[in-house]
C-alpha cells in the first residue's frame, strides 16, 4: 500500500525516534508498503518519521545512482533496511553534493557530508549489523538517519540559502506544493 509522504511543518519530522523490538506491530508489512511509497514517488530512501511514524527505521535503495558505473557494482545490488540505526564514526573529507527530500518536494540545495561511516543497526530479520559506508553510500544513509534524528538536510545549509528557499518551504506547508506523489500536509490538520 502506497503511504502518504508527511510534508515539511510536520511536527513528526522533528521528533527524535525511538529504537523498536521485533514485535513491532505489523512491521513486515510496513517495511513493504514503505518501499512500495519509496518507489512510487521515485526515491532513494525513505525514514518511518516521512509516513509519521517516529521509530528508527529507514530503508535504502542505492541502484538508482548505479546508472551503469562499472567502478561501483555495489550500487546496483544495494537495498538495505536499517532498524535502531545508530552512527558511531563519520571521518573523511567532507564534500557537496545536491540533495532533495521526499518530504520536501521542489527544493534541492548542495549539502556537505563527511565520506564515511561507521553504522550498528539491525535488519529487518533483527540481525545485528556494524559497517562501514562512504561516498554516496555513506550520503544516502546520513540523509536517512538524520530523519530518524528529527534532522532535515536544510538544516545543513547557510542561513542565507534558508532564507531563500522560506517562501517554498512555507508554500509545502500549507499544502501548495503538489508532487506526483501522495503527500499528508501539516496545514491539513489544522483546518479541522
Amino acid at each position: 500500500m502506497i503511504l502518504p509522504i508527511i510534508a515539511y511543518g510536520d511536527p513528526v519530522l522533528r521528533k527524535v525516534s525511538v529504537d523498536i523490538d521485533k514485535d513491532y506491530p505489523n512491521l513486515k508489512q510496513l517495511i513493504a508498503d514503505m518501499f512500495e511509497t519509496m518507489y512510487h514517488a521515485r526515491g532513494v530512501g525513505l525514514a518511518a518519521p516521512q509516513v509519521g511514524l517516529d521509530i528508527r527505521l529507514f530503508m535504502v535503495d542505492a541502484s538508482p545512482f548505479d546508472d551503469d558505473d562499472e567502478d561501483k557494482p555495489e550500487l546496483k545490488s544495494f537495498k538495505r533496511v536499517f532498524i535502531n540505526a545508530y552512527i558511531l564514526d563519520e571521518s573523511g573529507k567532507e564534500w557537496p553534493f545536491n540533495e532533495g527530500c521526499l518530504s520536501i518536494p521542489e527544493i534541492r540545495e548542495d549539502v556537505n557530508r563527511l565520506s564515511n561511516i561507521k553504522i550498528k543497526y539491525v535488519d529487518e530479520n533483527f540481525v545485528a549489523h556494524e559497517e562501514d559506508y562512504n561516498g554516496i553510500l555513506a550520503r544516502i544513509i546520513q540523509h536517512e538517519y538524520d530523519h530518524i534524528e528529527g534532522k532535515l538536510f536544510i538544516d545543513k545549509i547557510s542561513p542565507i540559502k534558508k532564507r531563500l528557499i522560506a517562501k517554498k518551504l512555507d508554500a509545502i506547508t500549507k499544502g501548495l506544493v503538489k508532487p506526483d506523489y501522495k503527500m499528508k500536509y501539516p496545514a491539513a490538520k489544522k483546518r479541522r
